[in-house]
């Protein structure tokens, strides 16, 4: 299980690594056609927007771990590890219960632009924003198996977080 992780996360950042090529690459044509050749491409502004905005949403859905993520965990320190698994049951289940009920009214919009197109590129806005999805689907599994986890007693899925210094990037799921 754990090589089929491994490789599914390794597939992962390959596919963020080469969104973001293709995103450097358009932003150079971008800069070499208006500066030296003085002309105006319209498709890679849109074009270098839209990946964007699937690199923010792929990378939080697939490759971020828990230990990336920026914390504000002062009061969490603060207090016993018994309150500590209290404030992320409390965390996690607020986070599962909003994307839990927004997930078909954003489905429902995102939808809506399949008959929709962008300005420049032609394609149906559906294809822009449905990683949203993929990453409101991810956000939906991982906290519902966090909530799970607290509610069998296992450990948290960020692992216990007693001080500043003991979080290993390398290690951490």
């Amino acid at each position: 299980m754990h090589r089929i992780q491994s490789g599914l996360r390794r597939g992962a950042e390959g596919m963020a690594a080469g969104l973001l090529a293709a995103m450097f690459l358009i932003f150079l044509l971008q800069i070499a056609s208006r500066y030296f050749l003085g002309l105006s491409i319209g498709w890679t502004v849109e074009l270098s927007l839209s990946l964007w905005l699937w690199i923010v949403f792929w990378n939080s859905a697939f490759c971020l771990r828990p230990s990336d993520h920026i914390r504000f965990d002062i009061l969490y320190l603060s207090v016993p590890r018994p309150v500590q698994r209290l404030f992320s049951l409390a965390a996690a289940v607020m986070i599962l219960a909003a994307f839990i009920a927004a997930y078909l009214p954003t489905w429902d919009y995102i939808d809506f632009y399949r008959i929709k197109r962008s300005s420049t590129l032609r394609i149906p806005l559906f294809y822009v924003f449905i990683i949203y999805m993929a990453f409101m689907t991810m956000v939906i599994l991982r906290y519902g198996r966090m909530v799970v986890d607290f509610i069998r007693g296992r450990e948290d899925l960020e692992g216990p977080v007693t001080s500043y210094d003991v979080i290993d990037t390398e290690s951490a799921r």
